[in-house]
């Protein structure tokens, strides 16, 4: 099918997706710049702040195996176009709260809401772009989500200065509503080629995709590769960079700006260098695998505190720790069209459960070790989390190595 479709068709898939992905990753990131507000307005403390966190990425994961059904059977234009209705309810839901637990409810259906804006993209590419050009085209979404990161940080505390943090999200349910029109109505309709199969059918994909040596071969070297990019990326950079590198907290939100900067490009140039490398004959598969590795090579002088420049060393981070997202293109390559969605979902659960576990299993070990004497975290501490997610690393790497190397088809 992908052969045959226009460039204006394919535009009128990317972009409004594109536009879905963008604003889930200011809902994912915004808290960490109204938290002052929260705290101000309705005295949210940290343990509710940390709830906030969980239940998002929560809801989110535990929609991912439904999800994976629906996506396969209805397609991802009706998909995402309803769910998308579900944010705008929550961030309607968040502006107009009053207590703690309306903020956790608010926060919830927003993170159901999303749960489909990068899953349905993918599966949406799958079946209106050639296979060739997935890697390619998949990085530009993601930097899409970078671009949202971005937004999230100056340009939101910029709006800070107009309205508050309720007119904010006022805002940002509505653009979530245009944003649900705009797929519904854009997006061309196509037949999902899963959409005559019964249920009990479609349920057995998912037996099929978790049962795939193919599937579990990569899984979890991805997995932990993701998981420990979005806790790093998303919380501890931050606190590493204040308290091991000693910046102040201007330096600090300047080095992590930067680092949003280098994950957009790492999105934009690892997917188009996939792309020009497959036609030479390298593989996906290939190319994560040595992302991955460099990735690891990044986090193991983080670990052994090497006297780099802060922004050289966590802008690589930033850069290689993209390179785990082409594992989605190189498996959905290696299943039928009809598992796209069951496939990229699958692996979703694994990287944002294990996110979820690594966020708060680093900070757990982290408090393990005494203050430092400005009050911060210890550094050692900072090793030993860091230097676990390392070693859960290297051990699927061994397992990538070793395991089903002769399996080509996973069906």
């Amino acid at each position: 099918m992908a052969t045959s479709v226009s460039r204006s068709q394919r535009l009128r898939v990317f972009i409004p997706f594109a536009l879905g992905y963008f604003l889930s990753y200011i809902y994912r990131v915004v808290n960490a710049v109204i938290a002052p507000d929260l705290a101000a307005d309705l005295g949210v403390g940290s343990a509710g702040l940390g709830l906030l966190t969980a239940v998002y990425f929560l809801t989110f994961a535990a929609f991912q195996l439904p999800l994976g059904v629906l996506l396969d059977r209805f397609g991802p234009r009706r998909v995402e176009a309803g769910l998308l209705i579900f944010a705008a309810s929550g961030a309607f839901v968040f502006a107009l709260a009053e207590t703690t637990a309306g903020l956790v409810v608010g926060r919830a259906l927003i993170g159901l809401g999303v749960s489909a804006c990068l899953m349905a993209a993918f599966t949406a590419f799958v079946r209106w772009f050639p296979r060739p050009h997935l890697p390619g085209i998949n990085g530009l979404l993601l930097a899409a989500g970078g671009l949202g990161a971005v937004t999230a940080t100056a340009p939101v505390q910029a709006a800070l200065q107009v309205t508050d943090w309720r007119g904010v999200f006022l805002i940002l349910g509505g653009l979530t509503l245009a944003t649900a029109a705009g797929v519904y109505r854009v997006v061309p309709e196509g037949r999902p080629p899963d959409a005559g199969a019964g249920l009990r059918s479609q349920l057995g994909g998912i037996v099929t995709v978790f049962t795939s040596p193919v599937f579990w071969r990569v899984a979890p070297w991805c997995t932990f590769s993701q998981a420990t990019f979005l806790a790093i990326q998303g919380l501890w950079a931050g606190p590493w960079l204040r308290d091991v590198a000693g910046l102040q907290r201007a330096a600090v939100a300047q080095v992590l700006f930067w680092v949003a900067l280098a994950m957009v490009a790492g999105f934009i140039v690892m997917g188009r260098f996939t792309q020009w490398l497959g036609r030479r004959g390298i593989s996906v598969r290939t190319v994560a695998a040595v992302g991955m590795s460099v990735f690891m090579g990044v986090q193991l002088l983080v670990v052994l505190e090497v006297p780099l420049w802060p922004l050289v060393l966590w802008g690589a981070f930033g850069l290689f720790g993209t390179s785990g997202i082409l594992c989605y293109a190189d498996l959905t390559q290696r299943f039928p069209d009809t598992l796209s969605g069951r496939v990229n979902t699958g692996l979703n659960l694994l990287v944002f459960v294990a996110a979820f576990g690594a966020q708060w299993g680093i900070g757990a070990v982290i408090t393990l070790w005494p203050p430092g004497p400005a009050g911060g975290y210890a550094a050692a501490g900072y090793q030993a989390g860091f230097g676990v997610m390392l070693g859960l690393q290297v051990l699927a790497l061994i397992w990538f190595l070793r395991a089903g190397r002769r399996v080509k088809k996973p069906v």
